[in-house]
């Protein structure tokens, strides 16, 4: 994705690389899909990261001062986190970047602080043998006699259901490419930023549950807790202590939801841009140079996306099962276009060489297996209140981008802007500046075929394009 990002760095991300890269004839078709999914799965992981965030502050008031949660009253929390977002992102990326630098000082100089205190203060500590040695089945429903799917089935399933939480963790690789159009040199730094952010998730993530499982002083006590995050903190420092420390993880998600939010309104913002969603929502606001109405339109599609959750917890978890799911789906279809139609990707400044392909290659295998896995069921026994949804809420998605192609939008989405209105127009003029920018990089490394101007024909239709909105 980063060297594809390096080639074609839009706002627009998964769906209008795979508009460039898929054949002529198949683009708006192969944008199109490729923009539903990304577009939905966009909406459902800022539906779940922010009642993910209103559920944790209510069972921390709740552990803190007896506060009694409801459906309605988490709900109402989640409405004002989208509140206190919609406000941070009516700002442009410039302003934002105060937020960001707090974000990374928090994610690692806080993070790191709070994991030392939690083994510091820690009255004892689990063997490594337990650390990497235990193996617990947690996939039984309680109370029903289940012996779970490590019996059922066996060990391996269970760990290959445990997949689900991590690829859920690591999912929004995109944003990188949505917030490009506000990057200088994206064809660049957008690349390595994606990279660096999956790298430094990937260390933190992994000291964190290293440092919170050698601190755990009762297995069982932590694992039936309603939050046994906070339960191992207050083990640690003391019921006081603990619930400091969850104000800081409470931070840390606070700013995942902003950023996703962010991303959200991006996506949004180039897609209506180029005909998906309604064009009128991709007007920037002069005053804060913010595309503030697809802000607020990603927020009350989240809001919406989570009243399920009111009436049924099952039905709100098959809504927002497409996040993960519909995520990869949009980040494959590009990948697999570049080993199907190599002819049409012309790499930027970043590449991988010559293991591009066999990179490329591994990522679909991948996201065809957690596609299949993320459909499996993960509790026994199997029920109605069980059954993971999955595949239900895929089903959905999947027959409205080709349904809605083949009964009407096949007939005027042609997958990006054809009236280059003001915002068009300046969309074009950066990517000429970044064009020009790659071409500048590859000569001054010698590359003979950036120089002499070989390119795709999409990309001479681009060139094409800028031209005409400059004289414009």
């Amino acid at each position: 994705m980063a060297e594809i990002l390096s080639a074609i760095p839009t706002s627009g991300g998964p769906y209008f690389w795979a508009y460039m890269l898929a054949p002529q004839q198949y683009a708006p078709l192969a944008a199109w899909v490729t923009g539903w999914f990304n577009l939905i799965g966009q909406i459902a992981v800022t539906t779940g990261v922010d009642f993910a965030l209103a559920s944790f502050i209510s069972t921390t008031a709740q552990v803190s001062n007896g506060y009694e949660p409801s459906a309605g009253k988490t709900l109402g929390i989640m409405a004002v986190l989208l509140l206190s977002h919609v406000i941070a992102n009516m700002f442009s990326v410039r302003s934002l970047r105060y937020i960001i630098y707090f974000s990374i000082a928090l994610n690692t100089v806080g993070i790191s602080c709070l994991l030392l205190a939690v083994i510091a203060t820690a009255k004892k500590h689990q063997s490594a043998s337990f650390v990497f040695g235990k193996f617990f089945d947690g996939t039984a429903v309680e109370g029903t006699g289940a012996k779970g799917w490590s019996v059922r089935a066996s060990p391996e399933y269970v760990a290959v259901c445990g997949v689900l939480i991590a690829q859920y963790t690591s999912v929004g690789y995109d944003a990188s490419a949505h917030l490009c159009e506000e990057t200088r040199k994206a064809v660049r730094d957008a690349p390595i930023g994606m990279l660096l952010a999956i790298l430094g998730s990937a260390v933190m993530g992994f000291f964190a549950i290293i440092a919170l499982l050698f601190s755990i002083q009762d297995f069982e006590t932590v694992r039936s807790a309603p939050l046994p995050v906070l339960q191992i903190f207050m083990d640690s420092c003391g019921k006081g202590g603990g619930i400091v420390l969850m104000v800081i993880v409470l931070l840390s998600v606070w700013h995942c939801g902003l950023f996703s939010l962010t991303s959200n309104s991006r996506m949004m913002f180039a897609f209506a841009r180029d005909g998906g969603i309604p064009h009128r929502l991709h007007i920037i606001d002069r005053r804060f140079k913010s595309p503030i109405r697809t802000v607020i339109f990603g927020a009350c599609c989240s809001f919406l996306l989570a009243l399920p959750s009111l009436g049924s917890k099952v039905a709100f978890t098959g809504t927002t099962s497409i996040a993960t799911i519909g995520l990869y789906i949009s980040y494959g279809i590009p990948i697999a276009m570049t080993l199907i139609f190599p002819r049409n990707f012309k790499r930027g400044p970043f590449h991988l060489g010559r293991a591009s392909k066999i990179i490329a290659a591994v990522a679909c295998l991948w996201i065809g297996f957690i596609t299949i896995v993320f459909c499996l069921p993960y509790q026994d026994p199997i029920t109605s209140q069980t059954l993971n949804y999955t595949p239900v809420a895929l089903g959905i998605v999947g027959i409205w981008a080709f349904g809605s192609w083949y009964l009407w939008a096949r007939r005027w989405f042609t997958g990006r802007c054809r009236n280059h209105c003001r915002v068009c127009i300046r969309q074009l003029d950066f990517l000429g500046e970044e064009m020009v920018y790659r071409t500048d990089t590859s000569e001054s490394k010698g590359s003979t075929h950036e120089r002499n101007g070989s390119a795709s024909g999409k990309h001479a239709r681009l060139k094409s394009s800028e031209s005409t909105a400059n004289k414009k």
